[in-house]
């Protein structure tokens, strides 16, 4: 017999399981409202702002209620249209690893995955990364970044990143990284621990 079916009576017995605690749900009576004068407390949402921008990075960081709020480079990279080519978010690793840096770096669905992603400065020898994951918004590349190439982006005047469409596999869409202000703008971020 096919495995899936053996698989069959369980997803049957959860569906079903899932309509009776439904109902169960239903016939609950209505929750006491809290005591009065205390607080019960709500979820809080953490939410990414951008604290001051460098050229053509902006220093995104979360709101921690301290002093001490992790932070990290954006630069979001739009086509004539508006539309999102490509987004790189970049951090500061602590010291004593191989990278200096981290980074994510986000293409529109449709990517062929297999051609990887390239990057490359001011024309110098490009890098392969492979990407690590899709979701409904997009396909990431995690890569890191050693202090020479973190020197080059200090240095240089813009980055290409380059992917292959997944419909159209013998062109490559280019799309160029501003690197105005990265290096002022690395400077105001601290190591992420545990990045």
């Amino acid at each position: 017999m096919p495995k899936f079916l053996n698989i069959l009576p369980v997803v049957a017995a959860l569906s079903l399981a899932g309509a009776a605690f439904a109902q169960d749900a239903e016939q609950q009576p209505a929750a006491e409202p809290a005591t009065p004068g205390l607080s019960m407390g709500e979820q809080a949402q953490v939410e990414p702002y951008i604290r001051e921008s460098s050229g053509d990075w902006q220093l995104e960081c979360l709101r921690t209620g301290t002093d001490d709020e992790p932070c990290q480079l954006l630069q979001e990279m739009k086509g004539e249209d508006g539309g999102m080519l490509a987004t790189i978010r970049l951090f500061k690793l602590e010291a004593g690893g191989e990278a200096e840096a981290g980074a994510v770096i986000a293409v529109p669905l449709e990517t062929l995955l297999t051609a990887q992603l390239t990057l490359a400065v001011d024309g110098q020898q490009a890098k392969r990364y492979p990407f690590s994951v899709c979701d409904r918004l997009g396909c990431y590349a995690r890569i890191g970044l050693r202090a020479e190439e973190i020197a080059e982006f200090k240095r240089g005047s813009k980055a290409t990143i380059s992917i292959v469409p997944f419909v159209a596999p013998n062109q490559q869409v280019v799309v160029d990284m501003s690197l105005k202000g990265f290096t002022a703008a690395y400077d105001k971020v601290a190591p992420n621990p545990g990045q």
